[in-house]
């Protein structure tokens, strides 16, 4: 006879290992999760990173003026960043207004 467990349990950690198991193995994914403990909730909310090519890392801000407080602390979050990274290393951040593809 087999005995189940009948309290109930958090969905929260099954759908956190299953977003792991899904998610794609590249340096972005990997900036992307490491993102918010790196720069803290309010800037998470406002700044996005959404590209990544030889080191240099596209951040997508709500206004050029997030954009440009990013730029200006941008070292510190690099560092933080690098820490949290397995897959490589960030050499640059590059911050934009809005989404890099609407400014093509």
């Amino acid at each position: 006879m087999t005995r189940f467990n009948r309290s109930p349990r958090l969905v929260s950690g099954t759908l956190e290992t299953l977003a792991r198991r899904l998610a794609p193995e590249t340096v972005l994914a990997e900036i992307q999760r490491a993102w918010p403990d790196a720069v803290g909730r309010a800037i998470a909310e406002r700044a996005k990173p959404v590209a990544e090519r030889a080191g240099v890392v596209t951040i997508s801000c709500e206004s050029s003026v997030w954009a440009q407080e990013l730029d200006l602390m941008s070292e510190a979050i690099l560092e933080r960043l690098n820490q949290a990274l397995t897959r490589g290393q960030i050499a640059r951040l590059r911050c934009v207004a809005g989404s890099p593809f609407e400014q093509v």
